[in-house]
């Protein structure tokens, strides 16, 4: 027999995924949920491009969130609150806030089994809206069971992942582990062993036994590391950077059709950070690699190994011989973002400016240079619940967060643009300028995956 709560949760999650009005029944619930979050935000003010969002009905104040996104950052959460969203007071923000109040490390136990997480869940810091709790009880509920129904994972996952439950997430949306819990233990270890074979074989020989272009592209590694997330210091520890050194070799031996590619080494860092943080607390400007041991060390290592390498599998071409892939989708993001805002569009053409001039680096490192260091896991999170379909999706990303200027592109000229762009105001962005780029990107998306003729050319 069922509990009570149980089944007011499963009331809650029909009343979640249920439509809100005709025009939408056929849209998954993500865009439900979208929806109403950029009707909460803009409330009748109009995307670039003309795109109106009108209501037809106000819903009730609690289905209004903030942003898509349920999960926050600590430092988000202790900053004071936006003066443009509702919500509860700081007191009813704060839950279980994690004491954080002391300096330097602590180590963190082995938390790879989302069972065991699970109990630990009033250690994660909430986000300002009562539906967190909601999604992370469902997010609970779903990594819980013997096989995770990777469908409904990806859903949750597109609007956030909790911090603490990110890294089994990564895992298992990459397919590096995999759903059956069951087997997922003998899995990692088995890939881990894998990854320290191949280091021993390819990375730890002497320049003896390596040809030429192998060591040209060690050294090109090398110097690359360092320059890796320059402003954020935990990438200058000597110990971090030998090991992304040792996780892109690796990845390039073991890829000769691409090789070593500037801008792989951005990618590499978000997994590092995340699978990190199962070991490490406090912020990430305190954290000490050399406080961990080799092993761990090493596990973190192939993780971040099989996930970049699972990443890298769905978009080959972007980093093969003049990487096709990657001006493909320039030019689909130059078509777009002709059809959503022509005046915009005209105006770069006639300056002059090649949407390669400053998209290439956005497709090549997946905006990782972009924006403030501390979004990126979140961006990451919508970008790994995309699966197969993210290179496409990438499109929609970034007609929005280029379109997050319009106003400010009209009115400068040639020099002024490219200067622009290469030095976008992102320094002080938080987590809802973030969400609302993804959330116009969504929206965007559905309406032209539904009319493939207007990007016809």
């Amino acid at each position: 027999m069922k509990s009570n709560n149980s089944h007011s949760q499963e009331e809650d999650l029909k009343k979640e995924t249920s439509p809100t009005n005709s025009h939408i029944t056929t849209l998954d619930s993500r865009f439900n949920q979208t929806l109403r979050n950029v009707q909460g935000l803009l409330k009748g003010r109009s995307f670039p491009g003309k795109v109106l969002i009108t209501r037809r009905s106000d819903p009730p104040d609690g289905a209004i969130l903030g942003s898509p996104g349920a999960s926050r950052s600590p430092s988000e959460i202790d900053s004071p609150p936006n003066k443009h969203m509702d919500g509860p007071n700081e007191d009813q923000i704060r839950m279980n806030k994690p004491d954080t109040s002391t300096s330097g490390n602590k180590l963190k136990p082995s938390m790879s089994n989302p069972e065991v997480r699970s109990n630990e869940a009033p250690r994660f810091v909430m986000g300002a809206r009562a539906t967190d709790t909601a999604r992370l009880m469902k997010f609970t509920k779903v990594l819980g069971g013997t096989t995770v129904i990777l469908d409904k994972l990806r859903e949750l996952a597109w609007s956030g992942v909790p911090p603490y439950l990110r890294p089994n997430v990564w895992r298992l949306l990459l397919g590096y582990a995999p759903p059956n819990s069951d087997r997922r233990e003998g899995v990692l270890r088995r890939k881990r062993t894998e990854y320290l074979d191949c280091v021993a074989q390819y990375y730890d020989i002497s320049d003896n036994e390596r040809t030429d272009e192998e060591i040209n592209m060690l050294r090109q590694i090398a110097v690359d590391c360092p320059r890796t997330v320059p402003d954020v210091t935990f990438f200058q520890q000597a110990a971090v950077q030998k090991s992304l050194e040792r996780i892109l070799y690796t990845w390039a031996i073991r890829h000769p059709a691409s090789g070593y590619v500037q801008g792989i080494n951005d990618l590499a860092t978000p997994f590092l950070v995340v699978f990190l943080s199962e070991h490490l607390e406090g912020s990430i400007d305190n954290w000490s690699i050399a406080d961990l041991d080799p092993e761990k060390i090493s596990d973190v290592e192939a993780d971040c190994y099989w996930c970049l390498s699972k990443l890298l599998d769905g978009m080959q071409d972007h980093y093969t011989f003049a990487q096709p892939g990657i001006q493909r989708l320039v030019f689909k993001l130059k078509e777009l973002v002709r059809r959503i805002d022509e005046p915009v569009a005209k105006h770069i053409d006639e300056q002059g400016l090649e949407f390669l001039q400053f998209a290439f680096r956005w497709f090549n490192c997946l905006l990782i240079r972009e924006i403030p260091f501390h979004l990126v896991t979140r961006l990451w999170d919508t970008y790994l619940a995309e699966g197969d379909a993210l290179p496409d999706f990438l499109v929609y990303i970034f007609a929005s967060f280029l379109l997050t200027w319009s106003d400010k592109l009209l009115k400068l000229d040639f020099q002024e643009m490219v200067m622009f762009l290469q030095h976008l105001p992102t320094n002080n962005w938080s987590h809802q300028e973030l969400e609302m780029v993804l959330s116009r990107a969504f929206m965007w998306h559905t309406m032209f995956d539904s009319c493939p003729n207007h990007l016809a050319t």
